[in-house]
């Protein structure tokens, strides 16, 4: 039956949405959320960072009236954080314990950007996510889905999805199944269209923000928790797109395409920026198709600093 504390049980759950200094708690045991406010001490002890974050895993008491206290926040296995605002030294956690990101987009209407989406996949490589891409409304094209994003297709998994006809979806669910799931991609690409196929009871629990207790009025946080399963969420981080380079040392950027890797170390310069140097393992791979042209260009382009497409 758990632990107590007192006479009160203690109970084991995520935190799925922030308001202010209020935590809306999924229980593991049950389909219900407690209101929560983090006890005292918890202020004193983590410092740095965010006390309490969406997908911090959390031990809470049970108060009444729907409300509860957090007395544990247990450690974090991974972050997706920026720094806050007018720090140089503080994070500011976005989602806490993301296992994995998915990037979706549309495979016509609105056109697919590979750029865009190299974007999202550099911002992954760098807090070591591992990604999925989606693709969504292959109903609508009329040749093979392989030719979307085609390059991509050899370094990460992408799922054909049509939300209209159900292809694909069962399979999404799988890949997401026990996981936290980080997803983002552009406006009107049908994500909260595969959301609720993924799981049509949220058509009511996205629009249900605690309206009850009146506290859940003021959102402080970009992102909020769906859950799919007992074990199973998507994170919903619509500040996603101005997180993406933040933090990236120039140095840094040729780690985060996996293709590049095996080329690394490998050219005539110690400091080879991969862009106009001579012996350039890298430029030669992408001369002999090794590596595609379009990742190598969205390289170049992000280290230019250029703007987004």
């Amino acid at each position: 039956m758990g632990e107590w504390l007192g006479n009160q049980q203690l109970l084991t759950g995520t935190v799925v949405r922030a308001f202010g200094k209020f935590f809306e708690v999924a229980l593991d045991e049950s389909d219900a959320t407690l209101l929560c406010t983090p006890k005292g001490i918890l202020k004193r002890e983590r410092k740095g960072t965010d006390i309490v974050a969406v997908g911090d895993r959390v031990t809470v008491v049970d108060v009444g009236d729907g409300e509860g206290r957090i007395e544990l926040v247990e450690p974090r296995q991974s972050v997706l954080a920026r720094l806050a605002r007018h720090t140089r030294d503080t994070e500011q956690v976005l989602v806490a314990n993301p296992d994995q990101a998915l990037f979706l987009f549309a495979a016509t209407e609105p056109v697919p950007h590979p750029r865009m989406l190299d974007r999202f996949l550099v911002l992954a490589e760098s807090r070591d996510l591992p990604a999925l891409i989606g693709v969504n409304k292959i109903d609508l094209l009329a040749g093979d889905p392989a030719q979307v994003f085609p390059e991509h297709r050899a370094i990460y998994p992408v799922i054909d999805i049509s939300v209209r006809t159900g292809q694909g979806v069962n399979y999404l669910r799988e890949l997401l199944e026990g996981k936290i799931t980080v997803v983002a991609g552009p406006s009107g690409v049908g994500k909260s269209s595969l959301v609720n196929s993924l799981n049509p009871d949220l058509g009511l629990a996205i629009s249900s923000i605690s309206e009850s207790t009146g506290k859940g009025k003021h959102t402080t946080t970009a992102a909020q928790l769906f859950r799919l399963g007992p074990e199973t969420y998507i994170a919903d981080t619509p500040g996603i797109r101005a997180l993406a380079l933040q933090g990236i040392a120039l140095e840094d950027l040729p780690e985060c395409f996996p293709e590049f890797r095996p080329f690394l170390g490998h050219c005539r310069f110690n400091d080879c920026t991969h862009v106009h140097e001579p012996g350039c393992a890298i430029r030669e791979a992408v001369g002999s198709g090794e590596i595609g042209f379009g990742r190598y260009e969205s390289y170049v382009s992000l280290r230019r600093g250029d703007p987004e497409d």
